[in-house]
């Protein structure tokens, strides 16, 4: 695939990240209980991904692959994105104590999203060239953010709803995230995309 448009609705909707691929569960369901705290999670994936995909694409192209050093991708991207993380994290404390402590909660819970790993594997398995990388990053931290702070809206209105106590918290929850999984499903297909 190398139309930019389609990458970035493919990412956006089709092969929704969490939905999808199932990938970054858990800060969709610890961080998804108010609208506000899902938006700031939201907005620091995108930044973190969207990083996280510059950077790890340049060293596999230009130290792993030509020093043959493919079997390090693992360990060198998870290295990567904690030290990236933390170099925000210092980086925001530092220079902008106000975005540090809008966003400060969330920076240390992206180092274990599993979505960020994944992406950096996915733009490399799929042969993007940087601009397209960037595009599908961009793509799929949009995505991620559109679930979450979507789910975050359900849930709050679920908390005022007569439910029966048994299926209150997290079972009601799961049965919410079903039903969007059931929803994105239908945008399959969508421009050809699978």
């Amino acid at each position: 695939m190398k139309n930019p448009a389609l990458i970035f609705l493919s990412a956006f909707l089709v092969n929704n990240i969490v939905l999808m691929r199932f990938l970054g569960l858990c800060p969709f369901f610890g961080v998804s209980t108010a609208v506000e705290t899902a938006t700031g999670m939201g907005m620091a994936v995108i930044f973190v991904m969207t990083l996280a995909a510059w950077i790890t694409w340049f060293i596999f192209h230009a130290v792993l692959l030509p020093l043959n050093l493919v079997f390090l991708r693992t360990a060198t991207f998870i290295l990567t994105i904690a030290s990236l993380v933390q170099l925000v994290e210092m980086f925001l404390k530092k220079y902008y104590r106000t975005l540090y402590s809008a966003m400060g909660i969330y920076l240390p819970l992206i180092t274990t999203n599993c979505a960020i790993l994944g992406i950096t594997f996915l733009n490399i398995d799929n042969k993007f060239n940087f601009l397209n990388g960037t595009i599908f990053a961009i793509g799929t931290g949009l995505g991620f953010s559109l679930v979450i702070i979507t789910f975050a809206a359900i849930r709050e209105r679920l908390d005022l709803a007569p439910i029966n106590p048994s299926l209150r918290g997290y079972p009601i929850s799961f049965i919410a995230a079903a039903l969007m999984a059931l929803a994105f499903l239908g945008f399959s297909g969508l421009f050809g995309l699978t």
